[in-house]
């Protein structure tokens, strides 16, 4: 037989997954394990939003839309983004998918040639790099440390840019990190690829999840020239409460988004009619319901965050805005525990689940093997749970 696509045998699983099947073969099994590494909101779809939905099948919305999406749909995150973020597209300037990383994916190949240099900050969200590689780019990944509050400053950018960068890919606020750049900052990256001219996917799927008062800032708003060239993804799974859904967008400048119309229109297709509708009242609706689904995350940050950093051996920084946290392990690298030696966040993250029973996501999968990530979306009872058994654990004490 011949030999299978050579860019599809690249492909790295999600490092992720390792640690998720055996939390979930110890559930199955009856195991008292509490689980850390969900991406999601732990509520519930708003009721108006599920009505919606069941109205648009009980009134035979089940056919075919266009391949970008209805307009009904379109016209709703054009408002939505000119509301919250101050940012104005028409409608045809806008396409919709099955959720953000298809977005994410339709973004990279309307722009990338194979041998295209992409600029990945790191830590990254563990599916970025390989988006790069399925599309024939060629990742590259410019650090940034926990002391520069996991944030890359323009002259790491400027640094990494040669005659074959294409674009950058910025996640604000972050996912796993949950840093979130100031407008400043922003600034000073969006001067750089504007004179440099790159391209910018910015991710900004967790734009309604910030914390402290602080102002989130979309990148295109920043003026014309850094909006004509920033591929905007965003999408309704986490402020909304509806992951399952499938629901996500990208928004730019007419040429391009033509181009992604058309390769939606030989790939996936349409997204979910039902799916939609429901998207379109939950845009247009009263946003009530979804800051107090963003309070409940910053009180169960805020505790999380002041408890882990009372306990002896590992630290955090306090995110800004999604809802991870990065926690530290530097100090327990190389350190023996209940027979093992841990090397990096691997070697923790089983050890913290067989022993602790407790599931977190390691940070080797995002390019940093000294970090798990902990997701605060889950009930304050597993919060508090999940962090004395770390203690326990940390003492020695299986549990």
């Amino acid at each position: 037989m011949k030999e299978l696509s050579q860019i599809a045998l690249a492909v790295e699983p999600s490092t992720t997954m390792a640690i998720d099947s055996m939390f979930k073969q110890m559930k199955a099994e009856g195991l008292n394990v509490i689980g850390f590494g969900a991406g999601e909101p732990d509520f519930p779809t708003p009721d108006y939003i599920k009505e919606a939905g069941i109205h648009a099948i009980k009134n035979n919305e089940t056919k075919y839309t266009p391949a970008a999406g209805t307009i009904e749909l379109r016209k709703a995150i054009c408002q939505r983004l000119k509301e919250d973020c101050g940012v104005e597209y028409e409608h045809t300037q806008v396409a919709v998918s099955n959720g953000a990383k298809p977005c994410v994916y339709v973004a990279l190949r309307a722009l990338v040639n194979p041998g295209d240099e992409v600029i990945l900050p790191a830590p990254y969200w563990v599916s970025y790099i390989e988006l790069i590689r399925m599309v024939g780019g060629v990742p590259v990944v410019v650090n940034a440390s926990e002391a520069e509050q996991f944030k890359i400053t323009p002259e790491k950018l400027a640094a990494a840019i040669t005659p074959k960068t294409k674009c950058m890919i910025l996640n604000n606020p972050s996912n796993p990190t949950g840093m979130m750049y100031s407008r400043e900052e922003l600034q000073a990256l969006a001067n750089i690829c504007v004179e440099k001219d790159i391209y910018v996917i910015s991710d900004e799927i967790y734009y309604r999840l910030v914390y402290d008062n602080k102002e989130f800032v979309s990148l295109p708003s920043l003026g014309e020239e850094i909006k004509e060239r920033t591929l905007l993804i965003n999408g309704v799974s986490k402020s909304y409460a509806m992951t399952g859904w499938r629901i996500g967008y990208v928004a730019a400048n007419p040429k391009i988004a033509k181009v992604i119309a058309n390769f939606l229109s030989h790939s996936t297709g349409s997204p979910c009619t039902i799916s939609q509708k429901a998207s379109s009242v939950a845009l247009s609706a009263s946003q009530d319901s979804i800051e107090a689904m963003r309070v409940a995350f910053e009180e169960r940050r805020n505790y999380m965050v002041e408890r882990m950093n009372q306990i002896e051996g590992v630290s955090c920084i306090k995110p800004e805005g999604a809802f991870y946290v990065m926690m530290n392990i530097e100090k327990l690298i190389g350190k023996e525990m209940f027979g093992t030696v841990i090397r990096d966040a691997d070697d923790f993250g089983n050890l913290f689940l067989k022993y602790g029973k407790v599931a977190v996501v390691p940070g080797t999968g995002f390019a940093a093997p000294n970090f798990v990530r902990w997701s605060y979306a889950t009930s304050m009872e597993n919060i508090k749970e999940g962090l004395d058994r770390l203690e326990k654990f940390l003492a020695g004490q299986a549990v």
